[in-house]
Formats: structure tokens, C-alpha cells, sequence
């Protein structure tokens, strides 16, 4: 089939790419769902990985408003630019999260001392595990249960070596903060499929790897829930009670739970995943917000986490209103839902959608008119404004390492298309192996799923 690509105006964004001589897109098939262990990563699972996230161009400065007064710095030791991550504050000390993204190494968590904010001092390091990092999961909290009190630190852990590195989180006290000692490590969700049924399997050595981690003390007992990026089960839920004896024991796809928080229409929000949460005791219940990318932020009770309940969720206005306001343009939203927190009194809750491009594009089967869902990839050659890219489509399989060779682009005229399948491996790998064979002037990896 021939396939247009057309790119008006205003955004889309897909998952990261090395730089590329090629547009390259992310499609959906005619099914669209949690790609459940595809043999690569779960819908998220790039997207939580971007750049944390995205270029720093357009942030306000400090001295960009009145009400906000620059009043020290600290050049932290073996620190590198771009790598902080995540920042926690508790009882006078900031935890700071060196992520592995940059370089891998030096990674872990910088703790200063900011009792005295004119004069911040790091007092200790905590260095991570080999070819793993902390990225958006830093929080430090008092717990007291019959089996621990005192102030810990729960970090999440992504890997930067495969080979070397873990997932899952950890636990440090750091009753006295100067001097962090461990409890538990890389403790996570080690199996595949849904704890406590048929379809739960021994699944890996190690646990998976997770984007955030978030605790809370429920009395008696203690509680951390993480972001899964290896399967569609992405809300896992840890018992903390003792930290030294951390335990799995809920793990929840939530839009197969509460199917009612996917939002039918515009077409393109169909990356349905979490990307961080929170848990606040409102009205003695213990209230946990997710960030759920498309499906927007979602609010259910986990006062008993083995059956949480559904309180609310939010929809994405469509058209897009701030595009709407600023230019009088019509699109639709992005989505995006990233991290969100209740205010103070908790009447509200302010949310952080991520924009990562200013274009989408229109993609079009020529053959028949019909219609298709895709974004741009991220850190590839863009289309420009009203650039249009018509082509013959050519299948190439997964085109990942090991499988048979991406053939080159047919000979002859016209522009040509490779379609990649996804899964069994990372775009940037399928990508870079449709650029080796040659001759195609954009990737189209499509996302197919369903009962065939």
C-alpha cells in the first residue's frame, strides 16, 4: 500500500530515537492495548525514559518572577550536567537522584544537608548498583510500624547495563542521614502476568525495571506503590512493613480494573499507562493519585491495597485549550498525564501534562483513505511544516539483532516506507538497522495487538 505522511501544525511525540536520515513514526494497529510483554517494553517504557525529559530550552529562570529568590548553590561532587533527575526533601536534608541516562556512572543519590539553606553541604552518597540508577523515584519518610521506626529513603531503580544492572527498589534508613544504611535492594516484581493467578509464571532472576516508587505509612503497616515498565500490570504495590523483608503484594493493570478511565475520543489518546503517583491520607482514607500518560490522572482508595476502589479520573479537553487560546487553532490534546500532586487542603489537584512536539502529523493509507494513528519519533530528523513524504510501504519484519537482515529498499523510483513490527527489541535498534540497509525514506513500527 502507499502510505502520505503530512505534517500541519501542532504536536506529537513518540518514543526516543537516535538521530536519524529518516522521519520515523510510531503507529497503532486496528487493537489497540497493553502490549503485554511484546519481547521489548511496555507502551511506557520509552516514553518514561526520554531525556528526563526533553531539552531545558524555555524554562523560567529563578529570577524570572519576584516571589521566588535564588539564595544558594551547591556544585554536588562527580556531578554531571542533565544528570539530577529527582530531588526529595525531608527534615532538612535533599536527596537528589543521579540518573544513568547521562553516563553510567556515579550514579545514586546525593544527600545535603539544606538545614541552613544559605549554606547547603552534601554529607553522604549513596551509590547505586552497578549499571542501575534512581531517576524519578526519590522520597524520604517517617514510618513507624511494630517492625521499623524511623525515617527511610525509597528509591526506584532503571538499568543503564543491562548485564549488570537491576530493577525493583530500595529501602535505606536514614534516621541519621549522614550515615544512609540499607535495608533492602532491587526488591520488585520479579514475575510475569498478574500476582495471585494462572497466568502468573516464575518470570525473571531479577526484578523489573521501575520508573518512580512512592511510600506511605498506613499505621500499623507500611506501604510503596512503583511504576512496572515491563508489563501492562504497571502499578505494583510493595508491603514495607518490615523494610528488610519488603513484599510484592498486589500488582494492577488499572485500565483493565477501571476500564471507565480510558477516554474514547480524540482517536490518538491510546498510550494508556502509568508514569508516577502519590498516596495522601485525606479523610482517613488513603487516596493514591496516578498519572496515568493518556488516560489522564486518576484518584482510587487503597486504605486496603489488596481492593482499591475507583474515586475519580480526569479527561483531556478537546480541542486542545491552550492551542485554541494562543493561536485560535483546532487539535487535539496531547495527553501526556505525568506527574500530578494534591494541594495542600486537598480541593485540588495540580497536573503536569508533557509536551514533546509541536507538530502532529496526518498519515494516510493512499490506497483506501484510510486514516493513521502515529506520532513522531523524538531526537530524528522532523518533518518540516506542510512537508509531505508519499511512499510505498515494504514490510521488514521486527529488524531487531539476530533476526533475518532488513532487505534494502527496492530499486526503482518513488520513496519507500519500511514497516517494522514491533516488539523483541528497542526502536532504536530497529530503526538503526532499516538505515544499514538503505534506500527508505521514513519507519513506520507499528503496534498490533490482539486475539490473532
Amino acid at each position: 500500500m502507499t502510505i502520505r505522511f503530512r505534517q500541519p501544525r501542532r504536536r506529537r511525540w513518540a518514543a526516543p530515537l537516535t538521530a536519524l536520515t529518516a522521519a520515523v513514526l510510531l503507529a497503532s494497529g486496528t487493537a489497540v492495548a497493553h502490549p503485554d510483554d511484546d519481547g521489548a517494553v511496555s507502551d511506557g517504557a520509552e516514553e518514561r525514559d526520554t531525556h528526563q525529559h526533553g531539552s531545558s530550552e524555555g524554562h523560567l529562570a529563578p529570577v524570572d518572577t519576584p516571589s521566588v529568590e535564588l539564595v544558594s548553590k551547591l556544585a554536588l561532587r562527580n556531578v554531571e550536567p542533565e544528570k539530577i533527575a529527582d530531588v526529595g526533601v525531608y527534615n532538612g536534608y535533599a536527596y537528589l537522584a543521579a540518573w544513568g541516562q547521562v553516563s553510567c556512572g556515579y550514579n545514586g543519590v546525593h544527600v545535603v544537608d539544606i538545614n541552613d539553606p544559605a549554606n547547603p553541604e552534601e554529607v553522604a552518597f549513596i551509590g547505586a548498583k552497578q549499571g542501575s540508577y534512581p531517576g524519578e523515584g526519590v522520597q524520604a519518610l517517617s514510618i513507624s510500624t511494630p517492625k521499623f521506626t524511623g525515617d527511610i529513603l525509597v528509591t526506584n531503580n532503571e538499568k543503564c547495563n543491562a548485564r549488570a544492572g537491576f530493577g525493583g527498589m530500595n529501602i535505606y534508613d536514614v534516621t541519621n542521614p549522614e550515615h544512609p544504611t540499607p535495608l533492602a535492594k532491587g526488591v520488585g516484581d520479579s514475575t510475569v502476568g498478574p500476582l495471585g493467578t494462572a497466568a502468573n509464571g516464575a518470570g525473571k532472576k531479577a526484578a523489573h525495571q521501575t520508573h518512580s516508587v512512592f511510600a506511605w505509612d498506613a499505621g500499623d503497616k507500611a506501604y510503596a506503590v512503583m511504576v512496572d515498565n515491563e508489563e501492562g500490570y504497571d502499578v505494583d504495590i510493595m508491603d514495607i512493613t518490615d523494610p528488610k523483608k519488603a513484599t510484592l503484594i498486589a500488582e494492577y493493570d488499572l485500565d483493565l480494573l477501571f476500564p471507565q478511565i480510558r477516554q474514547a475520543a480524540p482517536p490518538n489518546l491510546i498510550e494508556v499507562f502509568l508514569h508516577d503517583m502519590v498516596v495522601k491520607e485525606i479523610g482517613g482514607r488513603q487516596v493514591m493519585l496516578l498519572s496515568y500518560w493518556d488516560a489522564g490522572y486518576v484518584k482510587i482508595d487503597v486504605t486496603n491495597p489488596l481492593v482499591p476502589t475507583y474515586l475519580g479520573d480526569t479527561d483531556f479537553t478537546n480541542p486542545d485549550p491552550e492551542l485554541l487560546e494562543s493561536t485560535g487553532a483546532k487539535a487535539w490534546p496531547e495527553g501526556n498525564g505525568h506527574q500530578a500532586e494534591f494541594t495542600s487542603e486537598n480541593q485540588y489537584v495540580i497536573g503536569a501534562d508533557e509536551d514533546f512536539d509541536p507538530y502532529v502529523p496526518r498519515i494516510n493509507n493512499v490506497d483506501d483513505g484510510t486514516p493513521i494513528i502515529a506520532s513522531l519519533g523524538s531526537d530524528t530528523k522532523p518533518l518540516e511544516t506542510g512537508q509531505v513524504i508519499r511512499g510505498q510501504t515494504v514490510f521488514v519484519g521486527r529488524a531487531c539483532p539476530g533476526d533475518p537482515a532488513v532487505p534494502p529498499a527496492p530499486a526503482g523510483p518513488g520513496d519507500f516506507i519500511a514497516v517494522v513490527e514491533r516488539g523483541a527489541c528497542f526502536f532504536t535498534e530497529k530503526v538503526a538497522a532499516v538505515i544499514a540497509a538503505g534506500g527508505y525514506d521514513a519507519v513506520l513500527i507499528f503496534n498490533r495487538t490482539g486475539p490473532d
